[in-house]
């Protein structure tokens, strides 16, 4: 339901570059399940969720986790709202706001963002808002490295592994789990 409602309303409303339908289930579903080895805590920010990737199928796949699906674009968000209610979701919240404007008096054990920004300012816009025992968990594709080596100062104080992901229907791409975690904290 959720590629079929995707591509039934990408032909209104520009919600992805993606058309075809077959396409959408490597390139955004299966894509955005890849990272789900890698969420930490119960409770998951999606900056820049965009049509609901990685947010909506995490949420689908992991019902006892928490989602706030982030973005500051007002159709992407109506679209997420429309298949939250659609998929009977109970476990997704969103918000219409950019990233570096969000607040909130708690911190998300997994922060994770995908095709948003390059990494330093994916650090910069939602750092802040990383429990303290949390993981900033990007979505990149062939060489994360580049990224993490721009990081500069501000990752000084940040732990970081990536790892090399297997998407189905996506061999002829490269994609990677970058994970962030604060330097010095006890992992959950």
């Amino acid at each position: 339901m959720l590629v079929s409602e995707l591509a039934r309303w990408n032909q209104r409303v520009n919600l992805t570059a993606i058309r075809n339908p077959d396409d959408m289930v490597s390139g955004h579903v299966l894509d955005s399940l890849a990272a789900a080895p890698f969420l930490r805590g119960t409770t998951v920010l999606d900056v820049g969720t965009g049509a609901g990737f990685p947010g909506l199928p995490l949420a689908i796949a992991m019902p006892a986790r928490q989602f706030t699906l982030l973005d500051s674009n007002g159709k992407k968000i109506r679209f997420v709202q429309h298949m939250i209610g659609e998929l009977g979701l109970k476990n997704v919240n969103t918000v219409q706001a950019r990233a570096e404007r969000y607040t909130l008096p708690m911190r998300f054990d997994t922060v994770i963002a995908r095709a948003f920004a390059a990494l330093p300012r994916i650090l910069a816009l939602a750092g802040h808002l990383v429990a303290e025992t949390g993981v900033l968990l990007a979505l990149k594709g062939k060489d994360p490295h580049a990224e993490i080596r721009e990081l500069g100062a501000p990752g000084d104080s940040w732990d970081c592994t990536v790892t090399r992901l297997t998407v189905p229907g996506m061999e002829d791409h490269e994609r990677h789990a970058v994970c962030l975690s604060r330097r010095g904290t006890v992992r959950a």
